[in-house]
């Protein structure tokens, strides 16, 4: 019996064992063609680019002093009953219209991020464990590699769904300018594709 590199990783997960560093670079050609045509698409929507530009703007002057402090403050809010800066985040236009791009993936998308040029959050589909992403490598590969990046990262099981995900990152350009103002994080969920 002949295992696909999907279904060998699969098997791994299901028993505990580590995936074999040959079959998790199978997922990556079909996550990027899964982005290129279901994905970039949204990149350029006015929706993104100007809730990107505002928050870049808006915090145009942060020090990191200051991105630690509102980092802090996600991070408290996560675990408490009031959510005031998770919930102005998740009741925006932009988390409005990447929740309806999750929701139209028919299970594909098991969630979705924009930062801004920093890494923080402009808006997401479901909240995020931290709000500055910039300190990780889906902002550095992305981001912090230019226009043109896109970093696939390694395959691992979601605990609380039980299913393989794969997150994929990619640079978001103005298309005005061409100049990289952001980046978007999607989770695909790889038993679905």
């Amino acid at each position: 019996m002949k295992l696909s590199a999907i279904a060998f990783v699969t098997a791994g997960f299901a028993v505990g064992l580590p995936a074999v560093a040959s079959a998790e670079g199978m997922h990556v050609e079909p996550i990027k063609a899964y982005v290129s045509e279901n994905v970039d698409g949204w990149l350029n929507d006015p929706v993104v680019i100007k809730a990107i530009k505002a928050q870049n703007e808006a915090h145009a002057d942060a020090t990191q002093a200051d991105i630690d402090e509102m980092d802090g403050k996600w991070r408290e809010e996560t675990g408490a009953s009031a959510k005031p800066m998770i919930d102005k985040v998740l009741a925006n236009d932009l988390s409005a219209f990447l929740k309806q791009r999750k929701d139209e993936s028919a299970g594909l998308i098991s969630e979705v991020f924009v930062m801004d040029n920093k890494g923080l959050n402009v808006g997401q589909s479901d909240v995020t464990s931290d709000y500055w992403q910039g300190d990780e490598a889906k902002f550095q590969k992305s981001y912090g590699e230019g226009a043109e990046a896109i970093f696939v990262d390694e395959i691992e099981e979601d605990e609380s769904s039980q299913t393989l995900q794969s997150q994929v990152s990619k640079t978001i350009v103005d298309p005005q300018s061409g100049e990289a103002i952001g980046a978007i994080t999607v989770g695909i969920n790889v038993d679905n594709l």
